[in-house]
């Protein structure tokens, strides 16, 4: 299957090995990955600044740049759920309304296309470590993912995997959310970074490098033995 890959400009920037290791996975899934070197934003970080316009221009752009009929995949439940979600709102009654349901209708978040639309579960990676996983908000609310990522981590070899308490709770990212109320923000990441911790894993494994970002920098304060990790880069290891 020939597919198209969109990667977040966070994880262009900040994490650009998983996106090769996603890339890795797809290929090993038999997917003939295509990336279209001129794609930059979904223009997620616009909208949620406030400047819905120029969120505009660049959900127009978005649209160029995926044309066809091929799915689009990316490591980013949040990306996915923007577009999905919101395109139909900023590109209402426009000339562009059937690319943005086309376009909705085809993107897809990674776990989400490897499970939904691939079949695919085992793809035999192998990390041996106790690991828990965190539901983002845009990836349980807005794209409605969650056995999804869990299917394919119960079957990596050597992964003992264990919920936290609470698991459906906001990690307190948000984007600008975590900037204007730093204070809210900080004290949301404790308490779902000292849930994980509670659980005894080394690992805290999302769909969404932003959380995980933000989880980190805490980890990273207090000094705590628990690392976080993207799906891909677990899905990429013992092969």
């Amino acid at each position: 299957m020939d597919v198209q890959l969109f990667i977040p400009c966070f994880v262009d920037q900040l994490y650009p090995d998983t996106a090769f290791n996603m890339v890795k996975v797809l290929e090993k899934a038999g997917c003939n990955v295509r990336y279209n070197a001129s794609q930059t934003c979904c223009g997620q970080p616009a909208y949620n600044a406030g400047f819905q316009e120029e969120s505009k221009q660049v959900c127009q752009k978005f649209l160029q740049d995926f044309k066809g009929d091929d799915p689009i995949v990316a490591p980013s439940a949040s990306c996915v759920g923007f577009v999905r979600n919101y395109y139909p709102k900023q590109l209402a009654n426009s000339s562009l309304h059937h690319e943005v349901i086309s376009t909705g209708k085809r993107i897809f978040e990674f776990s989400e296309f490897l499970v939904q639309v691939l079949g695919r579960e085992k793809l035999g990676a192998e990390l041996h470590a106790r690991a828990t996983y965190h539901d983002s908000c845009a990836g349980l609310r807005e794209c409605r993912i969650k056995e999804e990522p869990r299917k394919l981590l119960q079957q990596v070899k050597g992964l003992d995997m264990v919920e936290m308490h609470d698991v459906e709770t906001c990690c307190g990212f948000g984007g600008t959310f975590s900037v204007k109320f730093e204070p809210i923000s900080i004290g949301m990441a404790e308490q779902k970074v000292e849930n994980a911790v509670a659980t005894g894993a080394e690992y805290i494994i999302s769909t969404d490098l932003s959380c995980l970002m933000h989880l980190q920098g805490y980890i990273n304060h207090k000094q705590y033995p628990i690392k976080t990790m993207h799906l891909a880069d677990v899905l990429a290891q013992g092969w």
